[in-house]
Order: structure tokens, then C-alpha cells, then sequence
């Protein structure tokens, strides 16, 4: 355990994705912020779409169809029946506000990531500076067993949750993954509607 904390806190940020925050604790490569021109091959939005975006038929729409647990396959169809009646324009605009709800939550979810990957940094520490006290508890003459039991637990603790939310970052780093393909894919299957 003691390699494997000093590994990670000596070795993981820089083993993070090349050219990226160093303090990011992902492997995947740190993209704090979406445009619409990364996904969308359509028109580009300008004033008219924009404004078209704050309509209520096309906020709903693009709030449900933002929701991760409706599947794409649904999204889809209920894309195609938008399309149906849309014109480009519309379809931009129906683009722009599935982004715009997409864009802020994912923000967040990567703000939150990188404070976890902090806190992380700050409790490895902790246990390596636990690990100097034990190590003077012990070589103390006489040693204090009462101390070195104390210290021993709080270790052991540390170490639990530190491993704990290891295991944890690998779900938690994947979660704006899956909303960046999401909006990918929402992407696809509006500009597949396009004239």
C-alpha cells in the first residue's frame, strides 16, 4: 500500500492525459468545456437560432432528451418526429439547447472530479506523514504501544478510504464521458434530419 500511494501521488498526474491540467487524477484527457462546433456539422448558430433555442417546445424537448436514462434509441425518434416539422434552423436551435443543458452539468461534474482528485492528494499525504509518525513512535524508547495502536488504526482507516475512492474515480471520471457522447450522439441524429 505505501508504494502504491506514493506511486500515485508522485507518478498519477503526470500519468494523467498528455497536455492536460497536471492535477487532473483522469486518464482521460481533461476537455473542461464543449463547443458546438466540436460536435455539430450542421449550420452554425447565430442570433435567429439562438433565440429559437429559448422557445418552450424546443427547451422541453431538449431537456428531455439531455436525460441520460432515455435511451438514444428513443431520443432518436422522438428527434425524427421534431424533424418532421423543423427546418434547419429549428434543428440548430433544438441542438444549441440540448448543449446548453448538457454543458453546465458536465462543467460541474469535472469541477467536482478535480476537487476529489485533490482531496485525494491531501489524504495521501496524510497517510505518508502517519507513516513518519509510526515509524517515530516505534524507534521511541521507550515506545509508547498505547500511541502506536492509535496511530496504526488511523492509518489503517486512511488507507481503507483512500482505496475506496480509487476504486470510485474510475466510474466517477467516465461520467462526463458519457455526456460528452451523449451530446455527440444527439449531434448525429439531429444533423441527420438536416436539408
Amino acid at each position: 500500500m505505501a508504494v502504491a500511494i506514493t506511486v500515485w501521488v508522485g507518478n498519477h498526474p503526470a500519468g494523467a492525459a498528455e497536455g492536460t491540467d497536471p492535477t487532473w487524477p483522469c486518464i482521460q484527457r481533461k476537455q473542461p468545456h464543449l463547443s458546438i462546433g466540436q460536435m455539430w456539422a450542421g449550420p452554425p448558430p447565430d442570433d435567429a437560432t439562438t433565440a429559437l433555442s429559448r422557445d418552450p417546445g424546443i427547451q422541453a424537448l431538449a431537456a428531455r432528451l439531455e436525460q441520460r436514462r432515455l435511451p438514444i434509441e428513443e431520443a432518436e425518434v422522438l428527434i425524427t418526429d421534431f424533424a418532421e416539422a423543423a427546418d434547419n434552423d429549428q434543428l440548430t436551435a433544438l441542438m444549441q439547447a440540448i448543449l446548453d443543458k448538457i454543458e453546465p452539468e458536465r462543467t460541474a461534474m469535472i469541477e467536482g472530479i478535480a476537487r476529489y482528485g485533490q482531496k485525494q492528494v491531501e489524504l495521501a499525504r496524510m497517510i505518508e506523514d502517519r507513516r513518519a509518525s509510526l515509524s517515530e513512535l516505534e524507534a521511541a524508547d521507550p515506545p509508547d504501544f498505547d500511541a502506536i495502536d492509535a496511530e496504526e488504526k488511523a492509518l489503517d482507516w486512511d488507507e481503507r478510504i483512500f482505496t475506496d475512492r480509487q476504486h470510485a474515480l474510475t466510474y466517477v471520471c467516465e461520467s462526463p464521458v458519457l455526456l460528452e457522447q451523449r451530446a455527440f450522439a444527439l449531434a448525429r441524429a439531429i444533423a441527420g434530419h438536416l436539408e
